[in-house]
């Protein structure tokens, strides 16, 4: 099967499975979580899309990516505009006994199209960092800071994404992380391709001419 076709057969496959067992216990054994099929298209809107979400279980915590489309909002007759950039948010949920995470403690970061494309093209002996304030250029900025880690294991089986967060606000510095196995790592990629390439064209245009105007993505971090 073509790496491509990857997150149409995980949603198809999982809710099938599902389905068959009439239980969500399956899902996280397997390690593998749903929003619904990806590419379902709306009766009213042609270009409405709602893509698969992938969640990772491990030991220490657990991981979900889901991509968000932009936001784009008609200004008159003839032209849109892109509000708010398109992202895949990072959500991370530290453990808290064995096969239980505190979903109320997550920790939020999204990738811009940029930092996307640095995980797609990142090679197997390559490590790499984004830096986030979400409140850049305001008031609080540098209040919270963010750092992503991504970088192979030692054992070369894998991949590491540490999650560091410090909020001078809340007087806290918490550090989650993840491993990840090439497999997972694998389709992680594949998700951030889809995100890339599956855009509606009037939408990847717009994303192109306006992205010097647009949000950053760590808006979506709240």
């Amino acid at each position: 099967m073509a790496l491509s076709a990857l997150p149409r057969f995980l949603a198809s496959r999982t809710l099938g499975r599902a389905a068959e067992v009439k239980s969500p216990l399956w899902l996280i054994m397997h390690g593998i979580s749903t929003s619904g099929p990806d590419l379902v298209t709306d009766a009213g809107s042609a270009s409405f899309r709602r893509y698969a979400k992938y969640t990772v279980f491990k030991g220490k915590a657990a991981l979900s990516l889901e991509p968000v489309l932009p936001t784009i909002r008609e200004v008159d007759s003839r032209i849109s505009r892109v509000f708010k950039r398109g992202c895949v948010v990072l959500k991370f949920y530290p453990a808290i006994a064995l096969q239980k995470y505190d979903w109320k403690r997550r920790q939020v970061f999204a990738l811009s199209p940029t930092e996307a494309g640095n995980l797609i093209a990142l090679g197997p002996d390559e490590s790499c960092e984004f830096l986030h304030d979400p409140s850049l250029k305001s008031s609080l900025e540098g209040q919270v800071r963010k750092s992503l880690q991504v970088s192979p294991s030692a054992n070369d089986k894998g991949y590491f994404l540490n999650l560091m967060v410090a909020n001078k606000i809340q007087n806290t510095n918490e550090r989650l992380s993840i491993s990840v196995t090439k497999a997972e790592f694998a389709v992680i990629r594949t998700i951030l391709t889809a995100r890339r390439s599956q855009l509606p064209d009037t939408a990847s245009n717009l994303h192109k001419q306006f992205e010097r105007r647009l949000d950053p993505a760590s808006k979506w971090e709240n």
